[in-house]
């Protein structure tokens, strides 16, 4: 069993997260994610109302004894979510973990941790990182540029941001971005993570809520099969390569604005996607992970075979390597 301080943090067996993923992060997964010992998370303005969610949280507690979270997503709009209706929801309910991620976060953070919530903000930098760690954020999830959904405007990939961050923070922080198996968690604790964060992974599992049409187009795709959209506005998106998201490119580098793809990029065209299992109804967020994925299996099988994988990964480097002599490659290189 591999330990950090996240799995220490968090009391939970393997450093193994499920993304908040809109759409996506309902009761059924989080369960099952949290029954595998991994940390699950509901996705809060998935449900319609606070009231929803306070249903949705119960359903979840019902089918779990473990810790498990809920994502906040803190976005900026003309007429935003109720948050702090939300957030009195999730403090009521008894949920032991919260994940921020969007704006800035404190006053949510002051409110969770007042009521004894630990908190996990989602961050694409390692400034933002430390700004959450700074306002009392116990732990990160740092999101290289391979993730699904925003990866913020820096491109910087995880092999670089892993190690970045870890260089600069103090608290645990999760690795997020372009993780599907094992030898992701083995890399992601090398380059100094305490776990991993997955979303695309847990999308093509057997608890996901979304079309089984939209998780075998998922496996039969490849990591070329994504698109960047809305760069050109400082809010780029990681979506799946379709019709309508190489429209929203094409309108975008002829020059429109936010305006003239408004109704191309709504989110209630991508929830269509996941309902009605028709990739072409709008743009819908999928990883450069993908290329990774050639099976739809239960999510407990993906915790748990992710742990597995990764401690014997661990264990047979930890082999090869004496303490005498190391032998890199073969040949004289370049």
């Amino acid at each position: 069993m591999i330990t950090t301080r996240f799995t220490e943090r968090f009391g939970i067996e393997h450093p193994i997260v499920q993304g908040g993923m809109m759409f996506v992060g309902r009761a059924e997964l989080a369960a099952a994610v949290s029954n595998a010992g991994g940390l699950g998370i509901i996705t809060a303005l998935t449900q319609p109302t606070p009231d929803d969610l306070a249903a949705e949280i119960a359903r979840c507690q019902s089918l779990t004894d473990r810790p498990f979270g809920v994502n906040l997503t803190l976005t900026l709009s003309i007429n935003p979510p109720p948050f702090a209706e939300y957030r009195r929801v999730i403090i009521e309910s008894g949920v032991p973990i919260v994940e921020t991620a969007g704006s800035d976060p404190t006053v949510h953070i002051e409110h969770l941790k007042a009521h004894g919530i630990a908190v996990i903000h989602k961050c694409t930098s390692v400034a933002h990182a430390l700004k959450a760690q700074s306002i009392g954020a116990d732990a990160v999830s740092i999101d290289g540029f391979e993730c699904a959904g925003h990866p913020g405007e820096d491109d910087i990939p995880g092999l670089v941001l892993i190690p970045a961050t870890a260089d600069r923070l103090t608290i645990p922080f999760v690795a997020s971005g372009g993780f599907a198996d094992g030898r992701g968690l083995a890399a992601a604790l090398s380059l100094g993570a305490d776990g991993i964060n997955m979303g695309t992974r847990f999308m093509c599992t057997r608890e996901s809520p979304i079309h089984d049409h939209i998780k075998g187009l998922i496996v039969d795709a490849s990591e070329h099969d994504t698109r960047l959209i809305m760069r050109q506005l400082r809010n780029s998106m990681r979506v799946a390569k379709n019709t309508v998201s190489d429209e929203v490119i094409q309108v975008l580098e002829q020059g429109g604005r936010f305006r003239d793809i408004k109704e191309l990029v709504a989110g209630v065209r991508g929830r269509r996607v996941f309902a009605e299992g028709d990739p072409e109804l709008g743009v819908w967020t999928v990883g450069l992970a993908q290329g990774l994925i050639h099976d739809i299996p239960s999510a407990g099988e993906v915790v748990r075979r992710v742990a597995a994988d990764a401690e014997r990964i661990v264990r047979a480097v930890a082999e090869r390597i004496s303490s005498d002599s190391l032998v890199v490659g073969h040949g004289s290189g370049a």
